[in-house]
This record gives C-alpha cells, sequence and structure tokens, in this order.
C-alpha cells in the first residue's frame, strides 16, 4: 500500500456520491472488480460483509473480508478484517470513509459511485487512482453494469485500468454453506 504515488497531485480529487446511506450500505457486498492492492492479485470468491457498530467503539463499521487466495473452491480461504471510520458531519449519509486493513493505517475509502435507487452495486477509489473496487450485491453483476461502471472510471474519475482485474465469483452449495451466504446467493447463481 505505503505512500500516495506522486501522480496523484496531479490529479483532481476524487468526486464521491452526493451521500450514501450508511444503513442501506452494510450487507454483503460481492466484489467483481479489482485494481488490487498486494492482497488482491489472485483472489476469488471476495466477499466483504459491513456491518455498523454501536456503542462505544473506536470505529463505526466493521468489515468482514474473506477471499479465496486463488482458484475458487480450491485455494485456502483468507479473511482480512478492516475496520471503517465515516468521515464529515453526518455519519448517517456520508461517502467518504475512511478504511485500517490493520494497525494505525486508515486509507480514504470514497464512495464515487453508488446504485443510488437500490444499492445494487458501488465503486469504491482511491485518491491516486491506484485501486478501485467495483463491487454488487449478487456474485453475478450484469455485463452492461460493469462495463458501464469500468467506464466511468475511466472517463469521469481519471482512472488509468491497466492491472484491473476482474475478480472470479464461482459458487457451490457447498461453499455457499461453508461461507455463509445462502441468504445471498440464490440458486440459479450457483456454478453447480
Amino acid at each position: 500500500m505505503g505512500a500516495l504515488s506522486s501522480k496523484s497531485s496531479s490529479l483532481p480529487p476524487l468526486q464521491t456520491v452526493p451521500h450514501c446511506e450508511t444503513a442501506k450500505f452494510m450487507g454483503t457486498w460481492f466484489v467483481h472488480g479489482v485494481k488490487p492492492t498486494p492482497f488482491e492479485t489472485t483472489c476469488s470468491n471476495a466477499v466483504e460483509r459491513y456491518t455498523l457498530v454501536s456503542g462505544n467503539k473506536k470505529n463505526d463499521v466493521d468489515i468482514d473480508f474473506r477471499y479465496n487466495k486463488a482458484d475458487p473452491l480450491t485455494s485456502p480461504l483468507k479473511s482480512l478484517p478492516q475496520k471503517g471510520w465515516i468521515q464529515g458531519e453526518d455519519k448517517s449519509i456520508s461517502s467518504n470513509w475512511k478504511v485500517s486493513p490493520f494497525g494505525p493505517i486508515r486509507m480514504p475509502f470514497p464512495i464515487i459511485e453508488l446504485d443510488a435507487d437500490s444499492y445494487d452495486w458501488v465503486v469504491v477509489g482511491y485518491p491516486s487512482r491506484d485501486y478501485c473496487w467495483i463491487m454488487g450485491r449478487k456474485p453475478v453483476m450484469p455485463a452492461a453494469t460493469f462495463e458501464m461502471l469500468k467506464e466511468r472510471l475511466v472517463e469521469k474519475h481519471q482512472y488509468d485500468l491497466k492491472g484491473f482485474r476482474e475478480v472470479p465469483q464461482k459458487w457451490t452449495k457447498e461453499e455457499r454453506a461453508k461461507r455463509g451466504l445462502e441468504k445471498e446467493i440464490p440458486d440459479d447463481m450457483l456454478s453447480e
């Protein structure tokens, strides 16, 4: 992850969505495409679960990030729990977050594209444009939606998609049950 590259200073700030209802954002997101961090260069079946934290915790959101290290179903399951902090005065509608994958590191987590009606898809950017995440509520995203979001990354947010990769999502009944995703993955989205 490291320091921001020098190219970030020549790029305008990312434009976040006008508002993101925190309560609607919570829940399960399947990662469909990434300009990857070092942890995501070969991952598959990547799933993030967002839970609002109540009480006296120091962070606002717990993020349970689980993925297969390489091939879906056959490679080891990995977990990278993360913490999130919602920025701004009104945390119930902010699209500017910070996320920590470990320790004191807090990375920007700007929500730059969002299906404002049904919250079926989201794009999270990174100021230097070194990373991005396209996520959806189901393990299958319509190709037209995926391509539209990639186009917006380039045209609206000045991304170069060199290094961008589609994240395989392949699910069986066994894998779905093992990961506790019976509600999120209908039978018609299973591979076998």
